[in-house]
């Protein structure tokens, strides 16, 4: 416990110094504190542990989301952020040129980056919590924001047809879809009925029930 107490007392002496950073300077010194801390962490595996401050307009939403939010919900997003302040980080991939795109929390995204009093408050910054090494091929950035979508929500049929037809032609089983987007083996195929493309029954397996 002494040398705890050592240890955070040290700390704190330095962090001292940040209140005289300009602001840019200071956030990006957190973030790289945070960045050495999470490095050390026992949690290094969870994203959660090392949140970072970026740029709004560093921040991007994806070409492939299909969950939607209504406008009573939109407003209610807005109320929650606004009254209680950011609980959720958004879920990004971060690129090679320093840019982000969004995995989970495109309605976050849109909230905190719109004009206004919020934006102001955030100091035009946006929390960002990285997705998991190893899981940043398009077809797991796929995957991991239809299980974020599925967790909590509902999204269009639609556009959920047009990600299960892209990931099969990507080369996944039907199998891997099932198990990656938390749906049942019934789920797959009835998506695949909706995409009315042949070519996606030439290795299925028929039951008897279809004869």
């Amino acid at each position: 416990m002494a040398q705890t107490k050592t240890l955070t007392e040290r700390a704190e002496a330095l962090f001292g110094e940040l209140h005289g950073l300009p602001l840019a300077e200071r956030i990006e010194a957190i973030n790289r504190i945070r960045r050495l801390l999470h490095a050390h962490s026992p949690f290094a595996e969870e994203p959660i542990d090392c949140v970072q401050w970026v740029r709004a307009e560093r921040v991007a939403g994806n070409d492939y989301n299909p969950n939607t939010v209504a406008p009573p919900e939109m407003r209610l997003l807005r109320l929650s952020i606004e009254s209680d302040g950011f609980t959720q980080p958004i879920v990004a991939y971060p690129q090679a040129d320093g840019r982000y795109e969004v995995v989970d929390g495109f309605h976050r995204l849109r909230v905190g980056s719109a004009k206004g009093a919020l934006r102001q408050r955030l100091h035009g910054y946006l929390p960002i919590a990285a997705i998991r090494a190893g899981r940043e091929g398009d077809s797991e950035r796929i995957a991991a924001t239809i299980r974020h979508n599925r967790a909590r929500g509902v999204h269009g049929v639609l556009p959920m047809t047009a990600i299960v037809v892209t990931l099969l032609k990507a080369g996944w089983s039907e199998a891997d879809v099932a198990r990656e987007l938390g749906m049942d083996n019934d789920e797959v195929l009835r998506f695949k009925q909706v995409s009315g493309l042949p070519e996606l029954f030439r290795e299925h397996v028929y039951s008897r029930s279809w004869e």
